[in-house]
């Protein structure tokens, strides 16, 4: 049996060519609220450093601004890389989210850095944040500062000292975990969370984490059974031909990625198509292409029912990343808003 599966949006705040900041956090929040009305199920903003053509830095804060914008839709992030931060930090920031739209928050937390090393360092300058080594330790410590109860902290006296992120909670964030390797797989079985693999990332090692994930699974009290999705990078448009097109300025910056080339902003549409040929990037770019969802919107809806259906997940986390035209409007992104209008009308038909 085919599944449907349910929508939701991972969303890197991409900057193009000419763009400012501003209004490319004004595009996203205002794909949020189309993402609200048409009903997907969650909006995560990621955490990354220092790239030309990646504005969300901080999630906490967009998620605020988001879901200040939103009515329904839950908010979060995908996720808060926790070797950049202070567990009690982390952990005060969303139990601050929580208190401001109560009942829809997510707590999505990498091992990552989401940088390159000399970002990294500077990320850790004033001292040590979260030991990546004590990762497993540290999701603990967020899971019991955000609880009603709080934590207790033993102190060299003898005495115990009470924490909590937030005095008089009620609810509390949901703690999913990412990552794009076994070890969060394992590890998000082992505590009985929900666990998220990066498929829109890497697309390698998929089935065994999920495997791995499933038959390990621990039930917790809050999850008594594994709860997972899929994320997909994907590219919707009236034709396939324009979805090829709108998908090129983001596939060219990946290839420059992986090539270890210098980054900039995201070319649009227009300068993409009239770059020079490269055939080094030509080649990441056609394997890559076949791992994307890129394609009208029938075309784009089946490949999604076949995805959940093969990995047997009933959501599936969309990162839309078509890329924008010269002449249309740098505070908005006609081209990711058409892609989730026409996707989720599809799988709604």
């Amino acid at each position: 049996m085919t599944t449907t599966p349910k929508l939701s949006v991972l969303d890197l705040i991409p900057v193009r060519d000419g763009q400012t900041s501003t209004e490319a956090v004004r595009a996203s929040i205002a794909l949020a609220r189309l993402a609200d009305r048409a009903g997907y199920e969650r909006y995560w903003f990621a955490e990354h450093h220092n790239m030309p053509s990646v504005a969300s830095t901080t999630p906490p804060v967009l998620i605020a601004a988001a879901a200040a914008s939103t009515e329904r839709i839950r908010v979060g992030s995908g996720g808060v890389m926790l070797p950049n931060h202070a567990p009690l930090v982390v952990a005060e920031q969303f139990a601050a989210l929580e208190a401001l739209a109560p009942g829809r928050i997510d707590l999505g937390i990498g091992r990552a850095p989401g940088s390159d090393p000399v970002i990294t360092q500077l990320l850790r300058i004033s001292g040590p944040t979260a030991d990546v080594d004590r990762f497993p330790d540290h999701i603990a410590d967020i899971l019991a500062l955000l609880s009603p109860d709080g934590a207790t902290l033993r102190l060299t006296s003898g005495r115990e000292y009470a924490i909590q992120a937030t005095p008089a909670a009620t609810e509390v964030p949901t703690l999913w975990l990412l990552g794009s390797s076994d070890y969060s797989a394992k590890l998000a079985a082992e505590l009985g969370l929900p666990y998220v693999f990066a498929n829109h990332f890497s697309g390698e090692g998929l089935e065994r984490a999920l495997e791995l994930y499933r038959s390990g699974y621990r039930p917790s009290e809050a999850h008594p059974e594994p709860v997972t999705f899929l994320t997909a990078n994907v590219v919707v448009a009236p034709t396939a031909e324009e979805a090829a097109e709108r998908a090129l300025p983001q596939l060219r910056a990946m290839a420059r990625l992986r090539l270890n080339r210098p980054m900039r902003p995201l070319e649009t549409v227009d300068q993409a198509l009239a770059a020079p040929r490269d055939s080094d990037a030509e080649q990441l770019i056609d394997a890559m292409r076949h791992r994307w969802i890129i394609g009208d919107a029938d075309a784009a809806a089946a490949e999604l029912r076949t995805l959940a259906t093969r990995h047997g997940v009933e959501e599936i986390m969309v990162s839309p990343v078509a890329g924008a035209r010269a002449d249309e409007p740098r505070d908005a992104a006609p081209g990711r808003e058409q892609s989730l209008t026409l996707l989720a009308e599809a799988l709604a038909a």
